[in-house]
């Protein structure tokens, strides 16, 4: 890879430093080691990471909870997830990843249902424990078909010292259904990342390695697909690839997985991990635990599927091998269709990046084999090992951002000026009107999968519709028009 032209990286060294100036001396002093440009060849991103928020800046982070519930137990679809505590963490929470899922809802899946113990004043005072015992015989007469409840507990349950853990056993036992509670108060730790740890201690002390698992017959090429949370569908543009060289998955968490397949998740011979961030906790006690090897894999883009494909054939033997390069050539036309009709219109084209957890590294290839230049990315609630893993993907002189604040990521992208932002919502319209095209990167803007082959055709429509659309041309700012 060649190096970057030296003015550009001293041209992003000096904005960084510009930005920074508008600080107070001692903020600007914090911000400054989460802001770097990146150094070809050095083994991580040169940002300090999963810090507490300087206070007074607006930060873009979830809280322990929005980790939990609303990353890895809430698309888990035949189980009740309660917020506990009050309405509003659930409202906000409510359905906006899109975890698809088969099923019908209500009946035997509830990802899109928002159930809450709506906290109130004398809840705090008096306690919430006889109102969750009352909204978990609630939801076992009008749900009977659902597997289990769990207990995602807002902040005023771990303030007020409520023993969810002893309704829950009281609970599960009544009904003869597991109840989960877990500690996912908000306040907990700096961001959502400590709500992914919790969920995952809950699922190993709960769910793993329970129920009937043990009655569940096995084969050589068992694998379970941690961390892929089917929004837009992508856990089954990536399951199809998986299947067709040989594979069998017996457990695709937590995007339209069933109880039973995190039961049984201790059976697989590998574990294939997507979104690293929410989910390596357990991956790691499974190999502690039960000597089961587990691998992040890449399905964004061309390059990455075929390289993932053929890492992960490796683990096993000739047939599987086979495997992977029967669907690499089988997909290869359509990658090369789509690549023709798209590469054209995206060569060269510049895009930032501001994401939660895998993608500010895991989507550089795919906007790569299109042609599109990566110059600033970052995350919100990463760790250390999220920016060593990022050094693999990005170029020299690349903006890295860690935990960026509103005005940091405004002034970088008023400054860069890409030609597309990749982020979530809450950037999505300040870009716009900065008349810079924009796709949520959590939620796929309503559009995907973006995952696997099939996945890569819809990414590769949806960046150049948004690039090349129209519109950017007659967006003109009513103090430039004048």
């Amino acid at each position: 890879m060649d190096g970057m032209n030296p003015d550009v990286k001293a041209e992003r060294k000096a904005l960084i430093e510009e930005v920074l100036s508008a600080y107070p001396e001692k903020t600007a002093k914090k911000r400054a080691r989460h802001l770097n440009v990146y150094d070809e060849g050095k083994p991580d991103c040169g940002v300090k990471s999963n810090i507490k928020s300087a206070p007074g800046v607006m930060t873009i982070r979830g809280c322990a909870y929005a980790g939990s519930k609303g990353v890895v137990f809430g698309p888990l679809k035949d189980m009740v997830h309660i917020s506990h505590g009050p309405v509003g963490c659930g409202q906000y929470s409510w359905s906006q990843r899109r975890n698809y899922y088969t099923g019908t809802t209500g009946v035997d899946t509830f990802v899109t249902m928002q159930i809450t113990s709506d906290f109130q004043e004398r809840d705090i005072v008096f306690g919430g424990d006889k109102k969750l015992e009352k909204v978990i015989d609630e939801i076992h007469t009008m749900f009977p078909l659902n597997k289990g409840v769990s207990i995602q507990s807002e902040c005023p349950v771990g303030l007020i010292g409520d023993d969810i853990e002893a309704v829950a056993k009281k609970k599960g036992k009544e009904h003869g259904k597991l109840v989960v509670p877990v500690r996912c108060e908000g306040f907990r730790g700096v961001s959502q990342s400590l709500g992914h740890h919790i969920a995952n201690d809950a699922v190993r002390d709960w769910m793993l390695g329970k129920g009937k698992s043990k009655e569940f017959e096995t084969t050589p090429y068992d694998v379970v697909v941690i961390g892929d949370y089917n929004i837009g569908g992508d856990a089954w543009a990536s399951r199809i690839l998986l299947e067709d060289m040989g594979l069998r998955v017996i457990g695709l968490w937590s995007g339209d997985a069933t109880l039973a397949e995190i039961e049984r998740g201790n059976k697989g011979k590998l574990n294939l991990i997507h979104c690293y961030r929410s989910m390596n906790y357990i991956c790691r006690h499974m190999e502690e635990q039960y000597n089961i090897p587990w691998m992040e894999y890449n399905f964004f883009g061309p390059t990455q599927i075929a390289k993932s494909l053929r890492a992960i054939a490796e683990k096993f033997d000739d047939k599987i091998k086979a495997g992977a390069e029967r669907v690499i050539a089988k997909y290869q036309p359509l990658a090369d269709a789509v690549l023709a009709k798209y590469k054209p219109r995206l060569q060269g084209k510049k895009a930032m990046l501001y994401v939660g957890g895998l993608r500010p590294r895991h989507v550089a290839d795919a906007y790569g084999d299109l042609g599109i230049d990566i110059i600033g990315t970052g995350y919100e609630f990463a760790h250390s090992d999220d920016y060593q893993r990022t050094a693999e993907y990005i170029k020299d002189a690349t903006l890295v951002y860690d935990d960026v604040t509103d005005y940091e990521l405004e002034k970088f992208i008023d400054k860069m000026r890409p030609d597309l932002v990749g982020s979530g919502i809450k950037e999505k319209y300040s870009t716009q009107k900065m008349g810079v095209p924009f796709r949520q990167l959590h939620s796929w803007d309503y559009s995907g999968p973006y995952h696997g082959y099939d996945g890569f055709a819809v990414f590769a429509r949806d960046m150049d519709m948004a690039i090349n659309s129209p519109v950017w041309a007659l967006n003109k700012a009513p103090w430039k028009a004048a």
